[in-house]
């Protein structure tokens, strides 16, 4: 199965929640269930509950993190909520309307599919899988269950792109022909861990869930995982998957035709890190199209002076476009227009990692998709998993000879070895619906 629709027009179309998906009346408020609240998810409990949702249940297989966040809850004045290891428990609460997912990607697409058979809607934290075949499953299962799904590629809701895809859906730069995205950061070393037994405040049964066992290893948890294929995604789905999201966006692309992918591990070489550092990716489309991402996970080296960022490029100019706003030049590399984005309060502090307004702004986005208020779905899941196996088909080409065409009737690769990485085995009971 193919997700076939892009999003080029949805800047200015309205409407994009599922017909079945469950409506709150507009005085309701949505009562929330938050699963994975270390880092990603406490942002995720500060934005909802300022969008007047309220957190009725926390999820986290780490006993410290459980008391550690709802300790922070309460300090803030915030309702204490149910504290939950398990996440099917929380699942089987006929009161709890959407599940937040910021759990490990191994977890991402199952514990959705999971979420939308007990009825809930769900606002999924990037990348919406671990692999392709969980994007078709996750596809299918909203379509089913009719409720909204909404991925968390925040920069969908920033004012200032969605003016920007406006303009250049438009003409102002001409047809856009090609588009190049980048990522730098300068990572540490993960070190080499040991197996060991699990500790006692983490329970490795749950954290490992839809993935097969493995024994636990003492530098795994909680961020390096990763970096391990058996679990990770790698800094492709990792940070790519919003840039590369923009560049499709303003595109109007789907999926490629052929995609490249060259890369290396060049930085702490003999650590536990499965996978590159270096990586750079083309994604080819029809009518001589592309997109490139240029990712270096462990050397800060800034292109445009931005860390991050997209630059679109067209037959009458070009464009540059991040987080913090846009510009566009004419063909004589003379700015003409842009703009900036200022934030209007810091919420950045060490217990809130990457809590923002965009963030803000795409959870009242969701919120209002399914209270049926929004002029337009920022994110809908068939569109945020066109973007994840962008990334994905990246992963996929760096691990099989560095280059893989793609069947133009159903996106996937037509080599057996990158058709062999489509899909994964799954823990006897954990295999989401339709695998």
């Amino acid at each position: 199965m193919r997700a076939g629709a892009t999003l080029a027009a949805t800047a200015s179309s309205p409407g994009c929640a599922t017909a079945g998906a469950q409506v709150l009346g507009a005085n309701d408020r949505l009562n929330v269930a938050v699963m994975g609240v270390r880092s990603r998810g406490r942002a995720l409990i500060h934005g909802f509950h300022k969008m007047g949702a309220r957190i009725t249940h926390i999820v986290d297989v780490d006993l410290r993190t459980l008391d550690e966040v709802s300790g922070e809850m309460v300090a803030k004045s915030l309702p204490s909520p149910k504290l939950e290891r398990d996440v099917r428990r929380v699942l089987e609460d006929r009161h709890v309307d959407a599940v937040v997912i910021a759990a490990p990607d191994h977890w991402h697409a199952p514990a959705a599919i999971m979420a939308l058979a007990a009825g809930k809607h769900v606002y999924l934290e990037k990348p919406s899988s671990h692999n392709p075949r969980e994007d078709e499953l996750l596809v299918a299962a909203q379509q089913k269950y009719g409720r909204v799904v909404q991925m968390g590629n925040q920069q969908r809701s920033a004012p200032e792109s969605i003016e920007l895809i406006t303009r250049v859906s438009e003409g102002e730069i001409g047809n856009i022909y090609q588009a190049k995205t980048w990522y730098a950061n300068n990572r540490g070393s993960i070190g080499n861990g040991t197996m060991v037994p699990a500790p006692n405040w983490l329970d490795w049964e749950l954290w490992q869930g839809p993935a097969p066992r493995r024994p636990y290893q003492d530098n795994l948890h909680p961020y390096n995982w990763h970096w391990f294929w058996h679990w990770g995604t790698g800094e492709t789905c990792n940070n790519a998957a919003h840039e590369l999201d923009m560049a499709r966006w303003a595109m109007g692309l789907g999926d490629p035709v052929r995609v490249t992918a060259e890369g290396a591990r060049h930085f702490h070489t003999h650590d536990d890190w499965e996978m590159y550092d270096t990586l750079d990716l083309n994604l080819h489309y029809d009518g001589g199209r592309s997109i490139s991402w240029s990712g270096h996970s462990c050397i800060n080296a800034p292109t445009f002076g931005r860390t991050r960022g997209t630059q679109l490029l067209g037959t009458k100019g070009w464009a540059i476009v991040d987080r913090a706003g846009y510009e566009i030049y004419d063909l004589d590399g003379q700015l003409v227009d842009g703009r900036k984005r200022i934030e209007t309060r810091a919420n950045n502090s060490a217990d809130l990692v990457g809590a923002d307004e965009l963030t803000d702004l795409h959870i009242a986005n969701f919120i209002d998709t399914v209270r049926g208020t929004a002029g337009r779905q920022a994110s809908p899941i068939e569109e945020g998993a066109i973007s994840t196996r962008m990334c994905h088909l990246g992963n996929i080409a760096y691990r099989s000879d560095g280059a893989i065409a793609l069947d133009p009737g159903t996106g996937r690769p037509t080599t057996s070895n990158a058709l062999a990485l489509w899909g994964r085995e799954y823990h006897e009971g954990w295999a989401p619906e339709g695998a």
